[in-house]
């Protein structure tokens, strides 16, 4: 009876991730749908990825690769940290159906982002998926596979606030402090308010505002050096739409 040889396992129903390295080609097998997910940062657990912790020479007639080749190429025969290398810079090994549902399942993550995060300047309202979609294609938005949705959808956030079609959505946060910084708080808080919804001087000073996201870390700084750290700030929603007035009286 012949023995299978170990260096070779057999696997099916898997999507194969390729990287080539001094002309020498490396393979790791992975779960369907895993690898976007790891790629973008929702899935973190290498083991929830690989459906087999190894280093294949060819996946698909099950040769691993000799630890030889893997110290040459990766300067390392740790497999785990090869297959990490492999699965954030290689190629995904698949059909033209199964690319296609890939990229379509990128764009709609993508827009999805975008529209959490922005305002639709044509209605000041929340901008919907199916917006975000039809701007990505008017602006021939390039969808990166090896990119994270995230990283892409800030890309497209940045090239439509320039065309002007979306505005990031408001942050918005409650102030509170003792009512003797009142005043010196509101001069300094000025600059980086996009709206007021409430104010309130009775005990203490107490305000509803709404900012840019990207003012959060001035505003937090703001806050405590002008109230000596007595006062403080919650976010209550981070993406809101603008209605009040910019105003602190």
């Amino acid at each position: 009876m012949l023995k299978q040889p170990v260096t070779q396992v057999r696997l099916t129903n898997v999507i194969v991730v390729r990287l080539k390295k001094n002309g020498k080609r490396f393979e790791i097998a992975c779960y369907r749908n895993k690898v976007l997910s790891w790629r973008n940062g929702t899935e973190k657990d290498l083991d929830e990825v690989l459906q087999v912790e190894n280093v294949f020479s060819n996946v698909s007639k099950g040769i691993v690769a000799n630890k030889k080749d893997l110290m040459e190429c990766f300067q390392t025969t740790d497999i785990r940290k090869i297959c990490v290398e492999i699965l954030n810079k290689g190629e995904l090994q698949i059909s033209d159906k199964e690319r296609n549902t890939v990229y379509e399942s990128l764009v709609h993550e993508i827009a999805t982002i975008v529209a959490n995060k922005c305002i639709d300047l044509e209605t000041n309202r929340p901008l919907t998926v199916a917006r975000a979609e039809k701007e990505m294609k008017n602006i021939h938005f390039s969808v990166a596979p090896k990119k994270s949705a995230k990283q892409q959808a800030l890309e497209v956030i940045r090239k439509l606030e320039e065309k002007n079609h979306i505005r990031r959505a408001s942050m918005r946060i409650k102030i509170q402090a003792p009512l003797k910084y009142a005043e010196q708080l509101k001069q300094r808080l000025q600059r980086y308010i996009t709206s007021i919804e409430s104010e309130d001087t009775e005990g203490n000073f107490k305000a509803v505002i709404l900012i840019d996201p990207g003012s959060y870390r001035e505003v937090d700084d703001t806050v405590k050096e002008e109230t000596n750290r007595e006062g403080f700030f919650e976010v209550l929603s981070l993406a809101a739409v603008e209605e009040g007035e910019k105003r602190l009286d």
